[in-house]
């Protein structure tokens, strides 16, 4: 891979990590635009240091927010707070469930499926759509919400169903609060990227060597400083319901993929 290569991939993972227009179905286009219909073998290592750098920058983000929660959790204080905590385990559980268990089935659906990916980016625009039309209230988290958006969340595991945008949008759509929304959909997913670098690391598929060091080190600060940014912009997109502008972009991609898997 050369360090280009990597500088672009890195700033498309940080960007689509946290904007509504799906990391994976990006990085699958991104590698197949770059001239492969898959990364190279060390894709895995490569992949393993863009999440890590994603969640790096969530923590940042959200850092008073994470400190309060341990804080509370520590304390055995069963407040809001803890009880917010526990709603984001009780979510992270379908995607842990299909993470463990179909593996191997989800993997079919990588490996340069360019009109599958614009398809499900379809699917990612209608819901930015509905949710952008939705009424915005100030109803909280419930752990009944939590297992549904957890359910998105694991839909979202497809290559062009946007996660913070299956995640967002089902939120807002059952009546949560856009701020609140947010704030779930960007913690939730802090602890599975970092159980998913566990399980890797465990599994020995990481392979790290001198040669890679340079496109990884561009790789991640790529990720980081982009992700970062696009997590504040999100923020304040998703409070200003600007969610539509992410719906015709997704719904452009998608039909482009869609095309150039069919005819080119």
């Amino acid at each position: 891979m050369e360090i280009l290569d990597a500088f672009i991939l890195g700033i498309i993972q940080g960007l689509t990590e946290f904007l509504p227009v799906s990391s994976s179905g990006h990085l699958e286009l991104g590698a197949a635009l770059l001239g492969n219909d898959r990364l190279p073998e060390e894709s895995l290592m490569f992949t393993v240091v863009l999440h890590f750098a994603s969640a790096l920058a969530t923590i940042l983000v959200f850092r008073k927010d994470i400190v309060e929660i341990l804080t509370r959790l520590f304390r055995k204080d069963w407040n809001q707070e803890t009880q917010f905590s526990v709603k984001i385990i009780v979510s992270m559980i379908p995607a842990v469930i299909v993470g463990l268990f179909f593996e191997e089935q989800l993997e079919q659906f990588f490996g340069g499926k360019i009109v599958f990916v614009g398809s499900m980016l379809l699917v990612t625009a209608l819901l930015l759509f509905l949710a952008d039309k939705a009424k915005n209230t100030e109803k909280g988290v419930t752990f009944q919400n939590a297992v549904i958006i957890g359910l998105a969340q694991a839909v979202a595991m497809l290559p062009g169903i946007s996660r913070s945008g299956a995640t967002i949008s089902t939120s807002v759509l059952l009546g949560i609060d856009k701020n609140k929304a947010a704030r779930f959909s960007f913690l939730m997913v802090v602890p599975l990227i970092f159980g998913k670098i566990a399980k890797d690391i465990l599994d020995g598929g990481l392979v790290f060597t001198e040669d890679t060091f340079g496109y990884l080190a561009v790789g991640f600060i790529a990720a980081f400083i982009s992700g970062y940014l696009a997590c504040i912009w999100m923020i304040a997109l998703v409070r200003k319901s600007k969610l539509t502008y992410f719906a015709i972009y997704c719904t452009i991609v998608g039909l482009i993929a869609i095309f150039s898997g069919v005819y080119l």
